[in-house]
């Protein structure tokens, strides 16, 4: 992949005038955020996640996230996602304002227009790979497209795995369910938080080449939090929070312009862990 990487801190612009929160995009503009903030607690107690975000994801792209633990990484995708509420700001989610929904509304939305993948796989037990696959489908009572639905197994190589239960596959083999599961449902976009924390890394490379697969051949929109550098190399864009803060931005991203980034964030805990392995590390994609 050729790099061409841009670190971008608080209140610098591109070239083009864009800032840090406009990317330069393959599509449209398919989920945004225009200051978002997030407070837990009140008073003395109070702390604040998200201090004032503006960030726009483009159809048809990759966006990873990252930043120091406690940056408000994670808080981003679940505000942007509805599964917490904001403090203040707008979420446009596909057109509609996430804000102006009520829980009926926001639970239709999950069902049909998004996608989430876990760390915990969050498969159910009593179920085949192939009824997990559905289950999103089955629940809002929508049809199951055959062809799609058999093109998403073929990726994710599953076809012999489809009548096993969870607890008769490998770690990796639930985690690509769980991925096949987000993907069925054709949703405008997949939320996956640290979707490769709890696979080995020839599971988890699997795993990031198919979302980042899904992506370029399928036209999917992925947004991926995460703390390993490595996997951060699959996005088309990685974005860096700080106190709750958007302040950098990298596009075609390297192993070792992410990990740049990260230490001059203070981010020595995530760069420390993979500094080593950088000069060895070859993503191949």
């Amino acid at each position: 992949m050729t790099t061409q990487s841009t670190a971008l801190l608080a209140g610098d612009t591109q070239t083009d005038g864009r800032s840090a929160s406009e990317p330069a995009g393959r599509g449209s503009v398919i989920a945004s955020a225009r200051g978002l903030v997030k407070t837990y607690g009140s008073g003395d107690t109070a702390v604040q996640a998200l201090a004032g975000i503006d960030v726009d994801f483009v159809r048809g792209e990759l966006t990873a996230i990252m930043g120091p633990s406690g940056s408000g990484k994670s808080t981003l995708m679940h505000c942007m996602a509805g599964l917490d509420t904001v403090t203040a700001g707008t979420v446009v989610i596909d057109g509609e304002d996430v804000g102006r929904m009520n829980q009926r509304q926001l639970t239709r939305l999950r069902r049909t227009r998004l996608g989430f993948i876990f760390q915990a796989f969050n498969l159910v037990p009593t179920l085949t790979a192939a009824e997990n696959i559905t289950l999103p489908l089955d629940i809002a009572r929508r049809p199951v497209d055959r062809t799609h639905f058999d093109a998403i197994v073929a990726a994710v190589g599953l076809a012999k795995r489809l009548h096993h239960r969870p607890n008769e596959l490998s770690g990796g083999q639930q985690q690509r369910v769980a991925c096949a599961r987000a993907l069925v449902a054709k949703p405008a976009v997949i939320f996956a938080d640290e979707p490769t924390g709890n696979l080995d890394s020839k599971s988890s490379a699997e795993l990031l080449g198919f979302l980042r697969r899904s992506v370029d051949d399928l036209g999917q929109t992925v947004v991926m939090v995460t703390h390993d550098p490595r996997a951060a190399t699959y996005a088309h864009r990685v974005l860096f929070l700080a106190d709750g803060l958007l302040v950098g931005e990298l596009t075609n991203p390297t192993q070792a312009s992410v990990l740049e980034v990260l230490g001059s964030l203070g981010a020595n805990d995530l760069a420390a862990d993979d500094e080593s392995g950088v000069a060895a590390t070859s993503v191949g994609h």
